[in-house]
């Protein structure tokens, strides 16, 4: 109880230094900074995706980050130019391919570090599509920005609470011990919270039968998201990606759930808004 209260505070803190700091950004700022912010996340981010699958292995884990930002730059500056974007994905399975054979290391792990190559890049440079809600949505957009915040971090929050209090029948067991089905309905629902003040709140343009449907979907998703990087984890032997974040670990721990959330969202707006 000691050290999950500890846990609690130390994510308090940094909620109270980074929420200023990010609304700031956002509102009041050009968008190039606070996609600057997501450029040096996304890196620090890959690094440590890629310390958990290429262990021991400094030149690949740089290279695999140097690929990850180059997915970011094309994702924020050529979204909208097909060529560059077919370009820059159907490159990174070459790239892996010629990044395993020069670093061979050993050949029975071979197969999988090929694969986290090729995938991690797009995995982790997604995240970019937050700079491109910025930029493209206008006046709207930093409400867009904090909608999906919200989304992936009021299930987080939500989920923990629910967990900790209600959680008896675990959710996944043997990919995360402490997550229950009490914590993953609460985080549907700390989700649908999200929308709904953004709704009365900052974004009354949204319609409610459009987002609080995208608030469900995104939150599920967004939990799989959470999920999936504790399989990584897990898979490697690993309990936290990092520790640059105090109370969550990683930056890969802390924005694993808006890895998913925010390409859903940002789709979400093209389809809806053009």
């Amino acid at each position: 109880m000691a050290s999950a209260n500890a846990n609690l505070a130390a994510r308090i803190g940094t909620a109270i230094v980074m929420v200023p700091a990010l609304l700031a950004m956002l509102y009041l700022l050009p968008p190039i900074y606070f996609y600057s912010f997501l450029c040096l996340a996304t890196a620090v981010g890959a690094l440590e995706f890629f310390r958990m699958t290429h262990p021991g292995d400094a030149v690949a884990q740089w290279l695999g980050a140097a690929a990850t930002v180059g997915v970011s730059l094309t994702l924020y500056f050529l979204a909208d130019e097909p060529r560059a974007l077919l370009a820059a994905f159907l490159l990174l399975p070459a790239f892996a391919m010629a990044v395993t054979l020069a670093r061979l290391g050993a050949i029975e792990t071979a197969a999988l570090r090929l694969v986290a190559l090729a995938f991690g890049p797009a995995y982790v440079g997604c995240m970019t599509l937050l700079a491109r809600l910025l930029r493209e949505r206008g006046g709207e957009g930093p409400g867009f920005v904090v909608m999906t915040l919200m989304i992936a971090w009021f299930a987080d929050t939500a989920g923990y609470f629910a967990g900790r209090f209600l959680g008896r029948r675990k959710l996944y067991e043997r990919v995360s011990p402490k997550k229950t089905i009490a914590g993953a309905v609460g985080g549907l629902g700390g989700s649908v919270v999200g929308v709904l003040f953004a709704k009365f709140v900052y974004l009354p343009g949204i319609r409610l039968e459009q987002v609080l449907p995208l608030a469900v979907v995104a939150s599920a998703l967004g939990q799989m998201g959470d999920l999936g990087e504790s399989l990584i984890k897990r898979s490697t032997g690993v309990k936290d990606s990092g520790g640059i974040v105090p109370g969550h670990g990683g930056v890969l721990d802390r924005i694993d759930a808006l890895l998913v959330v925010a390409p859903i969202v940002y789709l979400y707006t093209r389809v809806a808004y053009g």
